[in-house]
């Protein structure tokens, strides 16, 4: 498979999507909120449905926020949510990280949520975000890490659950361990003012751990995860029904606790 090129794991099935239009600015780059201004140019990359983005158009107005992702059909959803909350600072364009189709100095913000765990060239893909930022400007970069996740009870499904993905995932290109590794990649992409943090979110009540783990089954399952899984040679289909059984036997727990950890940075210059 070429270094730029990988296939998004996860697919827009609706079990995905439930996942990301549950996304805000608050919950997944609260890190960067502190950098917003009103009047400021925003790039948001892989902005998926716009949940994220239509946040962010609302903190920079009358700024613009462009958001590109890699279809037309994501982007006529995201589109959507910027509507019905009567945001008109928002455009949508098709665009490949790799290689953007913006001028240099374009942005004052350049924003990627859960991005470069998907790409083929994270290092390429942040100097791209780093030519299309204005001087001054900030990138910032937010992504999960897989091998990080903890859970409790200890479910030994759900660590071969956890296997199965990572391998998946590196077999479509991309990197599920990108959290731990944004620091070096900004560096590698000629960072030098580099602000590492790192953030969780938690799924510990009855209706966190519902919604969590029957996504989570869905996915395992129904999405273009499960193809790929069985397609590859990394799960059976009858393993995967176990996992997505394991999952919803998870979310019944009265004690269950689920972690998903974040690497961020904020780079400038």
């Amino acid at each position: 498979m070429p270094k730029e090129t990988a296939v998004y794991t996860h697919g827009h099935h609706e079990s995905v999507l439930r996942s990301h239009r549950w996304r805000t600015a608050a919950n997944s780059a609260g890190y960067l909120l502190g950098e917003l201004r009103p009047g400021m140019a925003v790039l948001d990359v892989g902005c998926g449905p716009g949940t994220i983005t239509a946040d962010l158009a609302a903190l920079v107005a009358p700024g613009r926020v462009t958001a590109v992702d890699t279809g037309t059909g994501i982007l006529e959803q995201a589109a959507a949510v910027a509507a019905e909350r009567g945001l008109e600072n928002v455009e949508f364009a098709v665009a490949d990280v790799h290689a953007l189709d913006f001028p240099d100095d374009s942005f004052d913000v350049v924003h990627a949520h859960q991005v470069l765990q998907h790409v083929g060239d994270p290092v390429q893909a942040l100097r791209e975000m780093r030519r299309v930022c204005q001087p001054g400007g900030v990138v910032a970069a937010r992504d999960s890490d897989y091998a990080a996740m903890a859970w409790f009870p200890e479910t030994p499904v759900l660590s071969e659950w956890q296997e199965v993905y990572r391998r998946v995932a590196r077999a479509n290109g991309g990197e599920p361990d990108a959290g731990r590794m944004l620091l070096s990649w900004a560096r590698q992409a000629g960072f030098t003012d580099i602000t590492p943090t790192a953030a969780a979110w938690c799924f510990a009540t009855p209706e966190t751990r519902a919604w969590w783990s029957g996504l989570w089954a869905d996915r395992t399952t129904d999405s273009v995860y499960a193809e790929l899984a069985v397609r590859g040679g990394h799960a059976s289909t009858e393993q995967l029904t176990a996992f997505a059984s394991t999952w919803r036997g998870w979310g019944a727990e009265d004690d269950g606790w689920f972690m998903v950890p974040h690497g961020e940075v904020l780079c400038r210059g």
